[in-house]
């Protein structure tokens, strides 16, 4: 079972109305060296995530629809509400005291935390709106963070700090806003999801110890693509369609082209997720640490799989902040299948 989806929305196995932060209080117990930074992090993150999920759910009324007229370090049209997310999420947590830098995928250089505020030793990197061309469109869209340690003293940050493997994620999430507004986390010990209450204004425990399905039915990838691809992910893609795969049938096919939403569907019933390179970006597109590595961390701490067709992505280093991959992630059955034609 992936998770507990009672008509009660209840979480089995704890109190009943259990709220976000007396979830990650809890899971502090488990870290006796443990100090309470993370848990105010991860307590202001979860404000800014209300402040974005009220803003998207008023979209269509207030005049934050549409295009900034700007391109971000991507080369990407910048929507109002991307800037909107962008600018709260760092409005939020850089005063805390929690955090010595921050990058977000949508600025070139690393955020600086402001001299009047205390540092910490953290490091927060973030998606604020993935999914923002869809905005307009009334899709669902979502925020993805990272949370690192550094590993120096205290002084100037290095590339040390700023450029480390998945693996060494402290904390990973993502909050979907959809017809609901759902956080998910893992702290390493599991993966839970959280929904918003808008009465009570709180995040409440929804799904306890999520586990992605061995195998799953769905395939998700932008075959719109496929003109661009390499004969390799042609045949991926022929085979998932067909009968030489996992299932022995063809697999059905789901794209919203929201990352997070996509991975999320995955997540829940199973299945894959591809991005694979194409002659557009033969390095990959999406971002190893904005959005390849966190979801990487969730998908494995569900018992899932993700790599970039040869390499696990907890595995892969990064050497510049907007690095970019390939990514394969979802159901194991589904990404070891896909990892044998690639390897």
């Amino acid at each position: 079972m992936a998770a507990d989806r009672s008509g009660t929305g209840r979480a089995a196995g704890h109190p009943v109305g259990m709220t976000f932060s007396q979830h990650v209080a809890e899971q502090q117990k488990h870290f006796p060296e443990a100090k309470g930074e993370l848990t105010g992090l991860l307590t202001e993150i979860m404000v800014a995530a209300k402040i974005i999920s009220s803003e998207v759910r008023k979209a269509g009324l207030a005049d934050v629809l549409g295009l900034t007229g700007r391109t971000n370090v991507q080369g990407e049209a910048v929507q109002i509400l991307d800037e909107f997310a962008n600018d709260t999420i760092i409005r939020n947590v850089r005063h805390t005291g929690h955090l010595c830098a921050m990058g977000s995928e949508e600025v070139e250089g690393i955020i600086p935390i402001p001299e009047e505020f205390p540092k910490g030793e953290y490091i927060l990197y973030f998606d604020p709106l993935d999914g923002s061309s869809n905005i307009d469109a009334n899709a669902t869209i979502g925020t993805i963070f990272s949370i690192y340690s550094r590993t120096t003293p205290p002084g100037p940050l290095t590339g040390e700090d700023l450029f480390q493997p998945g693996k060494r994620q402290v904390v990973a999430g993502y909050i979907i806003y959809g017809s609901s507004t759902i956080l998910i986390y893992s702290a390493g010990l599991g993966v839970f999801g959280f929904t918003l209450d808008p009465l009570a204004g709180e995040f409440l425990l929804s799904h306890r110890n999520i586990r992605i399905p061995e195998s799953g039915s769905i395939y998700s990838v932008n075959e719109g693509y496929t003109s661009i691809w390499d004969e390799t992910t042609r045949t991926v893609v022929n085979a998932l369609k067909g009968t030489a795969n996992p299932r022995g049938r063809p697999y059905r096919t789901r794209y919203i082209g929201s990352l997070v939403a996509d991975f999320h569907r995955n997540l829940l019933y199973g299945g894959v997720f591809l991005y694979p390179k194409d002659q557009k970006s033969p390095r990959g597109k999406l971002r190893l640490l904005f959005e390849a590595s966190p979801l990487a961390f969730i998908a494995h701490h569900a018992g899932g799989r993700a790599t970039d067709g040869s390499r696990d992505i907890l595995d892969l280093t990064p050497t510049q902040l907007h690095e970019r991959t390939p990514l394969f992630i979802g159901s194991p059955s589904e990404v070891d299948f896909i990892t044998g034609f690639y390897s």
